[in-house]
């Protein structure tokens, strides 16, 4: 018997072991992109309430990349949001001068906000 045979078919090769043909398949190079903060609450998320969808991406070798795609949108969706509401409440440097506490009592709340926003849109959808 060959050692090595390709299915003319399905094009997959096959090597030899005892007496059984064993597919050769190989996984995919993992993602190597950290997955942040963001990413692990969206897994924690997908763990919990959307299982099939967590399943699916584990099967397809996609976890990883889909976690890693997430935390990136959601870091800078986060860095523009808030420098989008601080604009728009005139938070600016100004203000920090003046009333460093008043600053940064508004600068956590725009935080919180804009992190509230970024759970509703990219983590829990």
């Amino acid at each position: 018997m060959k050692k090595f045979i390709i299915d003319e078919k399905t094009g997959l090769a096959y090597t030899l072991v005892g007496d059984y043909y064993i597919p050769n398949i190989t996984l995919p190079e993992p993602d190597k992109r950290p997955i942040g903060m963001w990413g692990r609450k969206r897994l924690a998320y997908l763990k919990e309430h959307r299982p099939a969808l967590y399943n699916r991406l584990v099967l397809r070798c996609k976890l990883n990349s889909h976690l890693a795609d997430v935390n990136e949108q959601a870091t800078e969706r986060l860095d523009r949001l808030i420098e989008q509401m601080a604009k728009a409440e005139g938070v600016n440097e100004r203000l920090k001068i003046k009333d460093q506490m008043l600053w940064v009592a508004r600068m956590n709340n725009i935080r919180n906000r804009a992190e509230e926003i970024i759970h509703v849109e990219l983590i829990y959808d």
